[in-house]
């Protein structure tokens, strides 16, 4: 019998032998680390595979349920099914198996989630509320059928983790080849669930009501209006509190347009109103036009259904633009969703404007030992950024910035700069227009993604004032507490972290500027 430190030793160099070959055993998604180099540190995606839109996004039992479209066999979009993934606090995920698979033909696409507290769907078990999804099955065209969209029911009933489609499928059948988005909520005012559903073709919302989420009535219709250049989808309505204002609130109707968005290819508008429980009217000239996001990266934002009573409904979008999604150099996912937002109404000379900004969670990534802060003339800021280049280093950081413009013309931030490459974050005086410039940020094999962006932005006191979150990839920009909020990705090269500020045309006044780099929220994988 050989002594126990012999079998100790002899056990350790069998592990090292054989470790290697069990590494090579295990699936890709297992060995993948979340730290490719565009990989998003704090803004959730997939392993891997494809993701589009967000889906079914609703807070049960503690837990923020993110469902997404997603394709389980590859990069490019195809067999869609609902991902998923859960959080406890809105910045940490954990991604579970997919829920709602593609089955015979039939895709699963855009959707939302309920809790059925009182099992008025007759789907829940044990007398506890379980979670319903409202989602729309897609049949592609084939030789012998066209396409065709109707709205389904999925329900789980042990906290979303398995899911059973209603074997009563489709709930809703118009035989139209496009029907989609359906977002579902309990009405109040109206004592019965209410459905958003697109006619993408007739640039028309229409809405639904149902005691059951089993039979739907037709209540009403919204559109065409504002901007009606491409297929209108993801619909949303949700009430909204006003600031400073707290016992008044309206309602925002959001409508995703593809193509004919405000910066090309895909893009949101919204529309400030009232809802009754039928009906939604719009408190502006049919018109008007309001964008929710002004860069080219903010598509099918949904929000969470069932917050917390008293909680301002937040949103998540998918960071993406249909015109180049196929493209995107990153590997081995593609699609990443933006940072959750918490929103709120604004009273403005223009009238009541969206306002949008991170979530108060986003706090947990803040890291007191590694902040730092200066305020001085762009010569000193300068020299400050430079002698402290590691806080930008890792491509990961938020900015806080305010530039008081002087008598300059021209202000702004050039980011992910090194190597002949850069990202310009900047304010023209004379156009009065915020604006963002990727065209030498970093290339990808697509004409439509190097491109200047602009919004209009009247600054206050002619100070500019930013909240930018830079994650690899991704620059969210917040102008004025969320007055304006910007979305755009970007493909820096490797060595592309310089980050400085500059003035053209005359001087800018004293700077403030605070830099927070992020830790990543993939730590554990």
């Amino acid at each position: 019998m050989l002594p126990k430190e012999e079998i100790r030793l002899q056990l350790v160099l069998l592990l090292l032998a054989i470790g290697p070959v069990l590494a090579l055993a295990q699936p890709t998604s297992i060995l993948a680390p979340y730290d490719q180099p565009y990989r998003p540190q704090y803004h959730f995606s997939p392993r891997e595979n494809w993701t589009n839109d967000p889906n079914g996004l609703v807070y049960f039992e503690g837990e923020y349920h993110l469902f997404f479209q997603y394709n389980p066999f590859g990069d490019e979009w195809g067999h869609m099914t609902w991902g998923h993934a859960v959080s406890r606090d809105l910045v940490h995920w954990e991604q579970l198996p997919p829920a709602i698979p593609e089955e015979n033909g039939i895709m699963i696409f855009t959707g939302s989630t309920v809790v059925d507290e009182h099992n008025t769907s007759g789907l829940c078990t044990n007398h506890k509320p379980c979670l319903v999804a409202i989602y729309t099955g897609h049949t592609p065209k084939n030789s012998g059928h066209p396409a065709l969209q109707t709205q389904n029911l999925a329900f789980s009933n042990d906290r979303g983790r398995t899911w059973t489609k209603y074997s009563g499928n489709p709930v809703l059948d118009l035989h139209l080849p496009d029907f989609r988005d359906p977002k579902v909520f309990w009405s109040p005012q109206a004592g019965r669930w209410v459905m958003v559903v697109s006619l993408p073709n007739d640039h028309k919302v229409r809405i639904y009501g149902s005691a059951d989420l089993k039979h739907w009535s037709a209540l009403s219709e919204f559109g065409p209006a504002g901007a009606t250049g491409g297929q209108w989808e993801c619909p949303e309505l949700f009430e909204l509190p006003i600031e400073r204002r707290p016992d008044e609130t309206r309602w925002i109707l959001k409508v995703g347009l593809n193509p004919g968005a405000l910066q090309g290819g895909s893009g949101e508008q919204y529309f400030v109103g009232r809802f009754d429980g039928t009906r939604f009217i719009n408190d502006n000239p049919v018109s008007e036009t309001m964008w929710t996001d002004y860069g080219k990266d903010c598509y099918c934002a949904l929000t969470f259904n069932n917050l917390p009573l008293g909680r301002p409904p937040v949103m998540i979008g998918w960071m993406n633009n249909w015109q180049y999604a196929k493209d995107l150099p990153t590997s081995p996912w593609r699609g990443q969703m933006t940072f959750p937002r918490s929103l709120r109404l604004r009273q403005t000379p223009e009238g009541l404007r969206l306002v949008q900004m991170p979530v108060d969670q986003f706090r947990q990534f803040e890291q007191k030992e590694s902040e730092a802060g200066k305020t001085g003339t762009i010569e000193v800021v300068n020299r400050w950024l430079a002698a402290n280049s590691a806080l930008t280093k890792g491509r990961t950081f938020q900015l806080k910035a305010e530039i008081p413009l002087g008598t300059a013309q021209e202000v702004g931030w050039r980011i992910l700069e090194g190597n002949g490459n850069y990202t310009i974050i900047g304010y023209d005086r004379k156009a009065r227009k915020l604006f963002f410039d990727r065209s030498h940020s970093g290339q990808i094999n697509n004409k439509n993604f190097l491109l200047r962006t602009e919004a209009t932005l009247v600054l206050q006191k002619a100070v500019l004032r930013l909240n930018v979150l830079i994650d690899r990839s991704s620059v969210e920009i917040f102008v004025d507490d969320g007055r304006l909020a910007a979305t755009n990705l970007v493909f820096p090269p490797a060595g592309a972290n310089g980050i400085e500020v500059y003035a053209k045309d005359g001087q800018a006044g004293q700077i403030s500027v605070h830099i927070a780099p992020i830790q990543s929220i993939w730590a554990a994988f």
